[in-house]
This record gives C-alpha cells, sequence and structure tokens, in this order.
C-alpha cells in the first residue's frame, strides 16, 4: 500500500536574485513498513523534501498524496487536523515542551485529539516501556540525557498511532551510544508494529540501518537503491 506519493514535486524559493529549486521535479513513492533514509550533502533538498510530505510547507508545483489524500488541496485547519492524526514528526532538536513532563510531553496531540484520560494514560505507559523509560514519567525534558529525550521525542510522535513518521536528521545532536539506542528503539518499532520511518540524514550510522536509501543532489533524486 503507498502511504506516500509525490508528482512532479517543486519547491523554489525566490528571495535571492537568482530562483533557488530547493526540490527540483520529485517523484517519490513510500509503502507502508519502509524503513527509508533519504541522503545527500546539505542544501541538497533533503529537509525541504521531508517538510512538503508532512505538509509542513508547501510545494510551488506539483502533489502530494498521503494515502490517496491531496495534501495540497486542504485547507489550513483541515491540514492541521489531518497532520495531527496521520503524521509523527522527529527533529533534530527534540522539540519537548520544557514545563511539561515526560507523560505530558508523550500525551500531548492525544489530549489535543480528544482522547480519554484512561486511554492517555494506557498509551503512555506502552510507549514508555517500549522506549526503555517507564522510570522516568514524571521528569522534565532537562532531567534528561539528549538521548533520552529523543526517545521521548520518538514516542510522543508514535503517541496518536500515526500512518508514518518523518525523522529530520534525528540523530544530529546525540553521541555514538544514544545514536544507536534510538536507531534500534526504531528499527524495533518499524518491525513490530509496521511502522513507516522517513529519515533526512548525511549520518551513515543511519543510512547503515535503513532498507532504502533515496539519493538526492540539487533538489533532483540521483540514486533510488533498496538494500
Amino acid at each position: 500500500m503507498n502511504v506516500i506519493e509525490t508528482k512532479d514535486l517543486y519547491k523554489i524559493y525566490n528571495s535571492t536574485q537568482v530562483p533557488v529549486h530547493a526540490v527540483n521535479g520529485i517523484n517519490l513513492i513510500i509503502k507502508k513498513g519502509e524503513f527509508t533514509a533519504i541522503v545527500g550533502p546539505s542544501g541538497c533538498g533533503k529537509t525541504t523534501l521531508l517538510n512538503l510530505i508532512g505538509g509542513l510547507d508547501s510545494p510551488t508545483e506539483g502533489k502530494v498524496f498521503v494515502s490517496g489524500n491531496d495534501l495540497c488541496s486542504l485547507k489550513s485547519t483541515r491540514l492541521i487536523d489531518f497532520r495531527m492524526h496521520n503524521i509523527g514528526f522527529v527533529f533534530q532538536s527534540f522539540n519537548l515542551i520544557p514545563v511539561l513532563t515526560v507523560k505530558e510531553n508523550i500525551e500531548f496531540i492525544m489530549q489535543l485529539q480528544g482522547r480519554s484520560r484512561t486511554e492517555c494514560n494506557q498509551r503512555v505507559d506502552e510507549l514508555l516501556e517500549a522506549i526503555g523509560l517507564p522510570d522516568k514519567k514524571n521528569h522534565r525534558p532537562n532531567q534528561l540525557s539528549g538521548g533520552q529525550q529523543q526517545r521521548v521525542s520518538v514516542a510522543r510522535a508514535l503517541a496518536s498511532k500515526p500512518q508514518f513518521i518523518l525523522a529530520d536528521e534525528p540523530t544530529a545532536n546525540l553521541d555514538s551510544k544514544a545514536t544507536n539506542e534510538l536507531l534500534e528503539l526504531m528499527e524495533k518499532l518499524n518491525q513490530e508494529e509496521e511502522m513507516t520511518f522517513i529519515f533526512s540524514t548525511h549520518d551513515e550510522r543511519v543510512m547503515k540501518k535503513a532498507r532504502r536509501l533515496v539519493s538526492l543532489d540539487d533538489g533532483k533524486i540521483i540514486k533510488d537503491l533498496s538494500l
């Protein structure tokens, strides 16, 4: 089943005298359960492509479909609601809310969705076990290591059971030990829950774990390799 499909996708920035083609005619299909890394040098269009797939930015031309839904045709309020229910995000800067506890950060999206207190509690406990931090429920982000914070951000992304997870350079601020632990966690969730993961990265450690490498240069796909 196709979870994501882009058709003739372009993103052109005109803030300088010379237009920048950040994404330049990309056609890409991601199927359910894939563990895919979008790779390439800085400035090649990785993050822009992820932002377009996640509905965080709109294309200059082309279409983005998530399970057949055309994101480009959704009005802003409908798009926000669609993202909240269907797409999970993991950022390199963790983006946890500092005044909330680990539990409150994880359940935040579920509360916005109107899930019951019982359902929120049960899902948080499941995810804390899955990420190996059941004893950190009442800690705040500044009481956790970088690797632990990133694991919490993965749990938050998974909380609402989205169709896929977009992870933008998720290992950029982590040491080798934390990176390996995070990748093992994501690989486990991918295999056990069939969760679809799409990374943007230039980290060789992520590339070695990926089962598909989509290489970009100058906003174009130059290689698409299944491993």
